[in-house]
């Protein structure tokens, strides 16, 4: 290798030109996932934990996901809060759901956006729980997995893109796929949250889908933050039963994870930048203690460098416009 003064870096270094042309990871606005939630409350309804965050009426989602489309925005993931929840969480898989009736409004104006749907029950139990409970309030994996069948299909006859389950259910992409290609969606692709951390990151959101657990909590069938190879084993297992896409969750306390599952499986991969990690750059941002846009996209660049392809993050529309979308 050329030694000082043959080579010298800094001259690639000089100019935002030359940077740009020699810059090893590339972030474009199709890189990036929305997430959005659909409430059945009118109009507009700011997350306190979540700067900038907004619960929204159907008609407000379809017309912010026209709007994410206008600058490059690949797609949303979308998450419903309903009006009444009950053991059963019977309204994650109404036709009338609100998740159900925003896919619908969405496709009417922004027809070329991909359209994600969140698979899960815990914003639609009243105990707040990702399953149905047993008699002694644990959660029964293997009778979940038709209900999240069922949820599935809605969305998909709703005319959505993607079906991405987040329950961490033992089994539930297999249930899935295989209900998907009954009911012939054998196109809807599965992006699976396949290594899905019980994590202390996750709190912001709780409050924006109005679904946290009312007693317990959910280790029991999150992955354990202290491990890597089980999530390695959680994710070719999803590939096994089915999935197309591979989630890690959350993204910066686990990039070591996205690189191992990106080299390990050559799936496309997504990382979720989750509300926890994106409410600390906003509160300190508030605080004038850090530049928030430079932030912004530095922790943008280091999950794509780590490996993800897919990028899903709050900051979806602020990055989008800032790279040029």
């Amino acid at each position: 290798m050329s030694k000082f003064p043959t080579y010298r870096a800094r001259r690639l270094r000089r100019t935002e030109r030359l940077r740009a042309m020699v810059r090893e990871t590339s972030l474009e606005p199709a890189d990036l996932i929305a997430p959005l939630f659909v409430t059945y409350r009118e109009g507009r309804h700011p997350v306190s934990a979540m700067p900038g965050v907004e619960q929204l009426s159907v008609e407000e989602t379809a017309e912010e996901a026209a709007r994410l489309e206008s600058v490059g925005v690949g797609a949303v993931l979308l998450f419903g809060i309903p009006e009444s929840k009950d053991a059963h969480g019977s309204g994650a898989y109404a036709a009338e759901g609100e998740v159900q009736r925003a896919v619908l409004a969405i496709k009417r104006c922004a027809k070329d956006l991909v359209v994600i749907t969140d698979v899960c029950l815990c914003e639609y139990t009243d105990h707040g729980h990702c399953g149905l409970l047993t008699a002694e309030g644990e959660v029964d994996n293997d009778s979940t997995l038709e209900l999240l069948a069922r949820m599935a299909i809605s969305h998909a006859e709703a005319g959505a893109d993607i079906i991405a389950p987040s329950d961490m259910m033992d089994g539930r992409v297999a249930a899935i796929r295989q209900a998907l290609d009954a009911d012939g969606f054998t196109h809807v692709p599965i992006m699976s949250y396949a290594v899905k951390y019980a994590s202390a990151f996750y709190g912001p959101f709780r409050e924006a889908a109005e679904s946290a657990p009312q007693f317990g909590d959910r280790r029991g069938y999150q992955m354990d933050p202290g491990n890597a190879a089980e999530g390695l084993r959680e994710a070719r297992m999803d590939i096994e039963e089915g999935a197309d896409i591979i989630m890690v969750k959350p993204a910066l306390p686990y990039l070591d994870v996205i690189q191992r599952v990106k080299q390990e499986t050559g799936y496309p991969v997504a990382a979720y930048h989750v509300s926890g990690e994106y409410s600390m750059i906003k509160a300190a941002a508030e605080r004038g203690w850090i530049d928030e846009e430079r932030v912004m996209l530095e922790t943008a660049q280091s999950i794509r460098r780590a490996g993800a392809d897919l990028i899903i993050t709050y900051y979806a529309g602020e990055l989008a416009k800032l790279l040029g979308g």
